[in-house]
This record gives structure tokens, C-alpha cells and sequence, in this order.
């Protein structure tokens, strides 16, 4: 039988990622456009990322050959249960030759699709924000936190920097110094690192200087936690050692003790080399130690697997998977 051709893309909100590839491992394309969360950007220009990346990745294929696709989303939920969201998508789709039919998938069991080809497992991203999601036969069974920034999200990003400032608030209140995370908090947010004759006046200026800002975006302040803990600084060690137990508590509240079955790790703050992705990787092991523990891995690609999985002729996903993603180590 010959081989199929799917398309897969993972839709993001600083990227917009799409791959075409057969069901027999063979990459025919890939594209990428700028961010395409229609929860963040709009319907519209969700939809004209997409098409821009769609168009890319078909750059020598037939649109009319592809027998399937899968998108994977932040808020894939909210999408489906606007007609005129889908609506643009769908143009979109249409607009770029492609008439199979396509399936909106969470990025949450995208992520974990790229770390393993297993049905059954569990997935604990922190990036700006944080979720952890139970996944039964490749679909999502439960999920935890996610709440976002004012009433979870705990160990994300934004978690991070929210502590960061309030560890330097605390000093203040106490007339401390700020030690050097404290300072470079500082110095990012008030351009300075002075402390003004009454430390209260610069606690003003600092929960002013939040304040008038998104509150999300103190998830900037992230790195400058990750850095420092690289650096054995007390205060950023601590707050990564908490971060990693929230995200840990997080997974806990969907996996059963002693669970076997494979934790993959996604986001920015736990696919990288990063103090964070240390302490949780300890803990995990921890808390379920006959569970692999992978990264995620290649979004799109796993979209495509997801898409071409199913098809006829497949006779094998796991070694499919293994062609078509960039499977996550283990983490040693």
C-alpha cells in the first residue's frame, strides 16, 4: 500500500510550527509563522499565522494528496466551541488547497505525544504558566492546575517572578538589603538598584512598577531566577526547590503513587538544562521511581504522528513515532 500524507502543526502563542510528512516516516516539508493562539491574537490573524505556515510546509506537495491533519492548540477547547474561530481556521485550511478533514488537540497531549509514544502517561509543562494532564489512550483523561496567574500556575514562570519580587518586598519591610536576585529584580523592574532613605518609598516604586504592567508579565523575571540558582543563590535556590515541589504536588493530584507509566516534561523552564528541570527530576524520581522520565520533544511532528497513527496501512505507531519525532530521552 503506498504511504499517506498528513499534516501536523503546533500552534503557539510566539509560533506557529506546521510539518507534512507519509506514514512512512518521510518529511516532505515543515513551515513556521508567527504566533497563532486565537485566545490571544484573535481569530483572524490566529488563522492567517496558520495559513502563512501551511503554505510553507505544502512548498512542493500536492494539498490535494494529504488525507489528514492535527492541530494542536492552547485552548483547543474554547476553539471548538466557537463557530466563528473554527470558521476562520477552517478557511484557512481550505485557502491553502487542503480539504481532509482535521482534529484540534490540546497542546498539553501534543507535548506529551512528543516525548512518548505510549498511551497512557502523564505530562507537566511550566512555561509562563503551568499544567499537568493525565493522558488515556493518547487523549486527555484529567487535568491539574492551569488555573492561570491569579489562581494557580503554581511553579511557573510567573510563579517565579511573582516570589522573586515579594522575597525583595519582604527585605524591605524589614529594612534588609536585597541580596543579588533581589537586586537584579530591582534593576530590572525600577531601571536601578538603589534603596531610597525610606525603604517604603521604593516599595512603592516597585509595586507600582508590577502594577501597571499585566500582571503575566513578571514571568520575564523567570530567568533572572534561573540564573541566579545556577549560581547558588540562596533566595533563587530556595524558590526553585518550591517550584519544583508545587509542580510535583500538581502531577500528584492526577497520578496515582507508584504509577509506571512515562512523566513527559515540557515547557521552556523544564526542557532546558535548567536548575528547575534538576529539582523536578529529583523529585519525580522520588515520588514515582520505575516511571521514565522524558523531554518533549518536536510539537508538529507529533501532531503529524497523531494524525497519521490511526490511518490504514500503520501497522506499527511506536516505530512511526520514532521516525517521525524526535523521541525525549531519558533524563539520567
Amino acid at each position: 500500500m503506498s504511504a499517506s500524507v498528513v499534516v501536523g502543526l503546533d500552534v503557539g502563542g510566539t509560533s506557529t510550527r506546521a510539518t507534512v510528512v507519509t506514514t512512512t516516516g518521510e518529511r516532505l516539508g515543515t513551515g513556521r509563522a508567527g504566533g497563532g493562539n486565537p485566545t490571544s491574537h484573535g481569530a483572524d490573524r490566529a488563522a492567517a499565522e496558520l495559513r502563512t505556515a501551511l503554505h510553507a510546509a505544502l512548498a512542493g506537495t500536492d494539498p490535494a494528496g494529504v488525507t489528514a491533519g492535527v492541530i494542536g492548540l492552547a485552548g483547543a477547547g474554547r476553539l471548538l466551541a466557537d463557530p466563528a474561530g473554527r470558521d476562520a481556521f477552517d478557511r484557512a485550511w481550505h485557502d491553502v488547497g487542503l480539504h481532509c478533514p482535521y482534529t484540534v488537540h490540546s497542546d498539553a497531549l501534543i507535548a506529551y505525544a512528543s516525548g512518548s509514544p505510549d498511551p497512557d502517561g502523564t505530562v507537566l509543562i511550566a512555561g509562563t504558566g503551568a499544567i499537568a494532564a493525565r493522558v488515556r489512550g493518547l487523549r486527555l483523561d484529567r487535568v491539574a492546575d492551569g488555573h492561570g496567574w491569579l489562581l494557580g500556575d503554581a511553579g511557573s514562570g510567573f510563579w517565579l517572578g511573582r516570589e522573586a519580587v515579594r522575597r525583595v518586598l519582604a527585605d524591605l519591610d524589614r529594612a534588609h538589603r536585597p541580596g543579588p536576585l533581589g537586586v537584579r529584580v530591582l534593576t530590572e523592574l525600577l531601571g536601578h538598584a538603589e534603596i531610597a532613605p525610606r525603604p517604603r518609598d521604593t516599595v512603592d516604586a516597585l509595586v507600582q512598577a508590577v502594577t501597571r504592567r499585566p500582571p503575566v508579565e513578571l514571568a520575564r523575571l523567570a530567568p533572572l531566577v534561573v540564573d541566579a540558582a545556577r549560581r547558588d543563590e540562596p533566595t533563587a535556590v530556595a524558590l526553585v526547590g518550591e517550584a519544583a515541589g508545587h509542580l510535583a504536588e500538581s502531577a500528584s493530584r492526577i497520578r496515582p503513587p507508584g504509577a509506571t507509566e512515562p512523566l513527559v516534561l515540557g515547557g521552556g523552564l523544564l526542557t532546558g538544562d535548567t536548575p528547575l528541570a534538576s529539582a523536578l527530576q529529583a523529585e519525580l524520581r522520588r515520588r514515582w521511581p520505575e516511571a521514565p522520565l522524558r523531554r518533549a520533544g518536536d510539537g508538529a511532528a507529533a501532531a503529524a504522528w497523531l494524525a497519521a497513527r490511526d490511518l490504514p496501512g500503520v501497522t506499527d505507531p511506536e516505530a512511526l513515532h520514532g521516525l517521525l519525532v524526535d523521541p525525549g530521552l531519558p533524563l539520567l
